[in-house]
């Protein structure tokens, strides 16, 4: 009866020993409200593992447009966001939504459409020109995400009025969507890099639109991460935020960045810029 008492408490300290060491990889969940370029590309479902491997946390998130994802953080739905319109992450944080923003990569906008009669160039203002002036087709995001917001301040800048071309519509959904339609409109649209490479790639539908524009400087697109501030949603997992950001911005994951996609698409998807001022 010893024997078998002894045997029984040292199973249950192992057992217990076991239930304790679960206890302490499980990090809990972490709620993010991000872009649909960030899933579209397949950065999350690449980055998903390795955070959990290396902090027990669960990171699950909602890919919606710059200005939902924000609207998420506002009303405290979400414990971070990573999105892609710097102002109006700046606008976040001075209402006191936010706590910080930490820069974490960049890839920049294309457009994309028929190679007549735009020929391929880097001067955007140019292209826009012809676009409004011949009234060309073109498909815009029109969901208030970070595409959305740059494209629409490509037009105020320009003093054009996109409104005024009969051919321009918005999708009203995300990147892959939109160019999925404008494809089929054979019409002109404005995307990241990221979605456009693993789209046009991986899609099994023909792509009869290309790259007509590249490399201006309005076309530069930045990532930002931010926690959601704890002071005005104190239930949300701060702790879980807070190491995501210190995770994301760390040598070693800024240069998994920086790899992603340059296997399958000959070239990078995003460039990890943390510790900048952008």
């Amino acid at each position: 009866m010893k024997k078998l008492l002894a045997m029984f408490l040292s199973a249950a300290m192992v057992m217990s020993f076991a239930i304790c060491a679960n206890a302490d990889e499980d990090g809990g969940v972490l709620m993010m409200a991000t872009t649909t370029s960030t899933e579209d590309t397949g950065l999350l479902d690449y980055l998903q593992p390795l955070f959990k491997e290396d902090t027990g946390i669960d990171l699950q998130w909602t890919a919606v447009g710059t200005g939902e994802a924000l609207k998420l953080g506002e009303d405290g739905q979400v414990d971070i966001v990573l999105v892609h319109a710097k102002a109006s992450e700046e606008e976040f944080i001075a209402n006191g939504f936010g706590v910080e923003r930490f820069p974490v990569m960049y890839n920049d906008f294309v457009i994309v459409g028929p190679a007549e009669p735009i020929e391929k160039t880097d001067d955007v203002a140019a292209v826009f020109g012809t676009i409004q002036e011949e009234q060309l087709p073109f498909v815009s995001r029109g969901d208030d995400s970070g595409t959305d917001k740059k494209e629409k301040k490509i037009w105020t800048e320009l003093e054009l009025d996109p409104a005024e071309n009969p051919n321009y519509i918005e999708s009203g959904q995300g990147m892959g969507a939109t160019l999925t339609m404008a494809n089929e409109k054979n019409a002109y649209c404005m995307t990241d890099r990221g979605t456009w490479l693993k789209q046009s790639i991986d899609s099994e539908n023909d792509y009869v639109i290309d790259i007509v524009c590249e490399g201006g400087k309005q076309l530069l697109n930045q990532y930002g991460v931010i926690a959601v501030n704890p002071e005005k949603y104190p239930d949300l997992n701060n702790e879980a935020a807070n190491k995501f950001i210190e995770w994301i911005t760390s040598e070693k994951v800024q240069k998994l960045i920086g790899e992603f996609g340059v296997e399958e698409y000959g070239q990078a998807l995003f460039t990890p810029n943390a510790g900048t001022d952008s």
